[in-house]
């Protein structure tokens, strides 16, 4: 289509029933509340919806009825009835370089990582080896219906030029970095303060911000890396606005006591974190399972992001992290859900869904489909400082969507088929769908994958090339 002034215009639209966030269901009434009956109003359901997309970002949401007549002439849209549409997932925390461990056996996490992550990650040498598992990482990705992910690399650098790469190709939104690593690991994965940070600086300089790829300085977890080194990553972040920073923090006990042991002068592992100027928006703290009162409240004062990752967390018997202490209460923090692939057992935000209710309720609290949606939706953009770009269906915002199918296996068909509102087919997907629930996924308005028509539907961006 083209306008006017004769410039290309891309547009497209997509009609069907649609779930959207009016508000955050965690705060009460809308408002600042503790935990108790969500905003009745924070989910929105449309029947029967359209969503119009151009160039890459959404126009138009709302009622078919309502938005018809604005439809551009030679637009037809794509229809799923009998669907659900909803905001492209968020994964808030995953390490691509582990996508080939996911389901080896471990004991713990530090044995996990010496026995098998270590090793795994030294493949990483290999840029061929590198090219290929990021191929398949982001095929995975779209294929569960994640269009954000917030990924670690691995410490070479051909690793994440690697990712960002294939990333590229598909227009999908990675954010990602070189892992900074300068002790505590074999020597084959250390870097040293000063390598990690030129090379750092070299890939935010050569992918931060092109098309849609930003860059998350990462160091690994206080353990692995030197006061020199954690320095030199508040460095980054102080020279490269809008950079992202990732790492772990308080996933086990053993790890908590580790790190009192190398920075025995800090008050806690979050304050390692906090004396290097490494909290803030835009960093994103994994697990954070162990995290005390007073260390929650300082993410929240900060504007720290938490990535809550239940499978890696059972998985690797690390604890269970409360969502409704970290969401709810005078001091709530910005958390969303990460796969935490390889400790982490799927790619599917569905399955990880499942995982943190199930945790919730184990718990005492109760995490329904309003609430589980929003962690891996809206609540990873917020926790990544992406709200204002991607995580819900608004105008203005990035056109990335999935397309759920709830009748994608026999016994989510017949479960849904008795549900009474949308609520009871959204928990139904949560608890039982995976992959094969995803019936499609967009990004930048264009299908990404097709569940029936696979590999019909390869994307190359033209932001990408720079050709916007």
């Amino acid at each position: 289509m083209t306008t006017a002034s004769g410039e290309r215009r891309q547009v497209s639209a997509v009609r069907g029933p649609l779930i959207r966030f009016r508000a955050d269901p965690f705060r009460k009434g809308g408002g600042a509340g503790g935990e108790g009956e969500r905003d009745a109003d924070a989910l929105a359901y449309e029947p029967d919806g359209l969503l119009v997309c151009e160039d890459g970002r959404i126009t138009a949401v709302g009622a078919y009825e309502v938005l018809r007549e604005w439809l551009p002439a030679g637009v037809t849209p794509a229809h799923y009835p009998d669907h659900l549409i909803s905001a492209g997932f968020v994964d808030t925390h995953t390490h691509y370089a582990q996508m080939d461990s996911v389901a080896a056996f471990a004991s713990n996490l530090s044995d996990w990582l010496a026995h098998d992550i270590y090793a795994e990650e030294q493949r990483f040498t290999d840029a061929e080896h590198a090219r290929q598992v990021a191929s398949a990482f982001c095929d995975e990705l779209l294929r569960n219906g994640t269009t954000t992910a917030l990924a670690f690399a691995a410490v070479y650098p051909d690793s994440v030029d690697a990712l960002f790469e294939e990333a590229s190709k598909r227009d999908l939104r990675i954010v990602t970095g070189k892992v900074l690593m300068d002790r505590g690991a074999p020597d084959a994965l250390l870097d040293t303060a000063s390598s990690g940070y030129e090379d750092s600086k070299a890939l935010i300089e050569r992918w931060h911000g092109k098309g849609r790829n930003l860059y998350a300085v990462t160091p690994r977890f206080a353990p692995t890396s030197s006061p020199a080194q954690l320095e030199a990553a508040a460095a980054l972040r102080h020279e490269y606005p809008g950079t992202l920073l990732q790492t772990h923090v308080s996933e086990t006990t053993d790890e908590i006591a580790l790190v009192r042991s190398l920075f025995p002068e800090r008050t806690g592992y979050l304050d390692v974190y906090d004396h290097y100027g490494l909290l803030g928006p835009g960093t994103v703290l994994a697990h954070g399972v162990h995290l005390t009162p007073a260390e929650r409240e300082r993410c929240s004062e900060t504007g720290t992001g938490l990535s809550h990752c239940p499978t890696s967390n059972l998985f690797l018997g690390s604890g269970l992290f409360s969502v409704q202490d970290a969401r709810t209460g005078p001091h709530p923090v910005r958390t969303g859900l990460g796969t935490d692939i390889g400790a982490g057992t799927s790619f599917s935000l569905l399955s990880t869904m499942d995982a943190a209710q199930k945790i919730a309720k184990s718990l005492g609290h109760e995490l329904d489909a309003a609430h589980a949606f929003y962690l891996a939706t809206r609540g990873g953009a917020e926790a990544m400082g992406l709200e204002n770009t991607v995580g819900s269906l608004e105008a203005g915002l990035d056109a990335d969507f999935v397309v759920l199918d709830p009748r994608a296996t026999p016994l989510l068909s017949r479960r849904s088929a008795r549900a009474e509102r949308v609520e009871d087919v959204l928990f139904a997907l949560a608890v039982l769908g995976d992959d094969r629930a995803v019936r499609a996924t967009y990004l930048g308005g264009r299908l990404a994958h097709d569940r029936d028509a696979p590999n019909r539907f390869p994307i190359v961006s033209d932001r990408a090339e720079g050709r916007v």
